[in-house]
């Protein structure tokens, strides 16, 4: 998918919200345990209750994985029912020598078919470049959400470069800009650190970023809009848990559809007031 389609269905649908699909076996209604593939009819249910408000679905790899090849087998269908307009994430968060990387590129586009792949950029660029085709999408590591994104990400460094003080992730913005412009790149900047979204948007004013941590982890989802919208909307905001298991009964796609629908209302009021729609 193209940066022009993406921003396209954004237009369209009034919304830049990605939908998590971190599927747990053990928090899905109980219902679905008699059914012969319990992960997949939730993320079917799901699909289908919220595709109408949403311009991504994220799947994160380890729910599946978890489960095996059965797991695996729930991913694969998973994908098949995602509608092509959608835009579809990896959430592998893989980054490995450059043959390596290679072979996952190989399956998560090649086989499951995504539209992008989220990635982790310490090993460099030759871990990076065999994910950037035509067509398909770098996701990378940049200011994560998490509480343990201190422990690197915000320490200071000597760049090699202007042999100025700059803080990890900024490196991090500063040098992958050289590997793929804003049509194959874009970056995970977690919204619990929206105070350093306008130094993100000073570094990388033209790229998309995905934003995890609306919602559940506590993060503004008006704080991120107000520092991290741009022309083209720049932004794809996750919500996984707040709207997937909006309910553990047998209401659980009717409750996430009304999750779903409250959140695109909510940014299509956003992109309205920042005159993007």
């Amino acid at each position: 998918m193209t940066r022009e389609e993406l921003f396209s269905q954004i237009c369209v649908k009034k919304s830049f919200l990605c939908i998590g699909l971190d599927t747990d076996i053990t928090r899905i209604p109980k219902h679905l345990l008699k059914q012969d593939d319990p992960v997949f009819e939730f993320n079917r249910q799901i699909i289908e209750a919220t595709k109408e408000f949403c311009v991504a679905f994220k799947p994160n790899l380890a729910f599946y994985e978890s489960q095996g090849p059965a797991g695996l087998t729930s991913l694969e269908k998973t994908m098949r029912c995602i509608p092509e307009s959608v835009f579809t994430i990896a959430d592998a968060k893989r980054g490995d020598i450059g043959n390596t990387s290679e072979m996952y590129a190989r399956t998560f586009y090649d086989y499951y078919h995504f539209d992008s792949v989220t990635v982790a950029p310490y090993m460099g660029k030759d871990s990076v470049s065999p994910f950037l085709r035509q067509g398909k999408w770098v996701i990378l590591l940049a200011l994560t959400s998490n509480a343990g994104s201190m422990d690197f990400q915000l320490n200071e460094m000597c760049s090699p470069v202007s042999g100025k003080e700059e803080k990890l992730y900024e490196h991090v913005l500063r040098t992958s800009q050289k590997w793929a412009d804003a049509g194959q790149m874009m970056y995970v900047i977690g919204a619990t650190h929206p105070e350093l979204l306008n130094t993100v948007r000073s570094i990388v004013p033209d790229h998309f970023l995905l934003v995890p941590g609306v919602g559940a982890q506590g993060g503004s989802l008006e704080e991120v809009a107000h520092a991290g919208l741009n022309k083209q909307c720049g932004l794809l905001v996750n919500s996984s848990r707040q709207i997937i298991y909006a309910s553990a009964g047998e209401d659980f796609a009717e409750a996430a559809r009304k999750e779903a629908k409250r959140t695109a209302e909510e940014m299509a009021m956003l992109l309205e007031r920042h005159e993007i729609v």
